[in-house]
C-alpha cells in the first residue's frame, strides 16, 4: 500500500483536512489555524495547486483582496483515499497477524 506522497506530509494533510471541514479557506485563516510562517504555507499552497488539489481564486470587494482556497474533485478523492489507507495501515498495525 502506498500514501500518498503530497499528502504524507503533515502540514500539507492538515491544511487538505481544514479546508474539507470548512469547505474554503483564506491565506489568513490556514495561516491563523496552523500555527505557520507565511512562506511556509506559501510553499505548501503551492505543492497542493501544482498536483491539482487544491485551487485559488481571488476575492475583490471592500478593501484587500482575499485569496481563498478549495480542494478540487481530485483533491478530496486523494484525501479521502488517503485516509482510508491510514486506517488500514492503523488497523494492521494494530492488529497484527
Amino acid at each position: 500500500m502506498d500514501l500518498d506522497k503530497v499528502l504524507h506530509q503533515p502540514v500539507r494533510t492538515r491544511i487538505v483536512a481544514f479546508i474539507t471541514t470548512h469547505g474554503e479557506a483564506t491565506f489568513t485563516d490556514l495561516k491563523k489555524a496552523l500555527h505557520i510562517t507565511d512562506g511556509n504555507l506559501e510553499a505548501h499552497m503551492k505543492k497542493l495547486i501544482q498536483t491539482g488539489y487544491v485551487e485559488m481564486s481571488k476575492e475583490t470587494g471592500e478593501g484587500r483582496p482575499q485569496t481563498m482556497y478549495a480542494l478540487t474533485k481530485t483533491g478530496l478523492d486523494a484525501f479521502q483515499q488517503y485516509v482510508e489507507s491510514l486506517q488500514v495501515l492503523l488497523n494492521i498495525e494494530k492488529y497484527p497477524k
